[in-house]
């Protein structure tokens, strides 16, 4: 028995071919999984009534973003600042009232202040809701801090 092999004028026109379904699958597969786009966000708030213990709060003062996360809205968090040691990292519910509510994650070196927030889905106006954002709080005392990042919404949530 014997084997033919291909020539390359056979070979040849079936690259670009090939090369364009695989590009048009993975390409419409990406755009069809997410509906995702980051938009960027800065936020001010102030954290007088933050002392470090579970149930604290930090409010926001200022918004790029009213309409997503409006003035007032109140990052609560869940766990108490400095476990583990030089930490605050703890769960967090954005809250902007009326049952709207996103949880979270936000981690921040109590030494530099330098820290970061994410948030995933929520109620009311959160469903379907991310953000990533990079906090920086004024030393010494950290009461003002700026927030930074880019948020999105996964408009296929139902």
């Amino acid at each position: 028995m014997t084997f033919k092999t291909l020539t390359p004028f056979f070979v040849l026109p079936l690259v670009p071919v090939v090369a364009v379904a695989f590009a048009l699958s993975t390409g419409s597969a990406s755009v069809s999984a997410s509906s995702e786009e980051n938009k960027p966000i800065h936020l001010t708030k102030s954290c007088p009534d933050y002392f470090g213990n579970a149930g604290d709060f930090c409010t926001i003062t200022a918004s790029s973003a009213k309409r997503v996360i409006p003035v007032g809205s109140r990052f609560r968090y869940s766990q108490a600042a400095n476990v583990p040691e030089g930490l605050l990292d703890s769960n967090v519910v954005l809250d902007a009232g009326n049952g709207n509510r996103s949880s979270g994650r936000c981690t921040l070196d109590i030494d530099s202040q330098v820290g970061l927030c994410t948030f995933s889905d929520g109620l009311g106006i959160f469903v379907g809701f991310h953000a990533r954002l990079n906090v920086y709080c004024f030393p010494p005392d950290g009461v003002i801090c700026d927030v930074n990042g880019t948020y999105s919404y996964d408009r296929d949530k139902d």
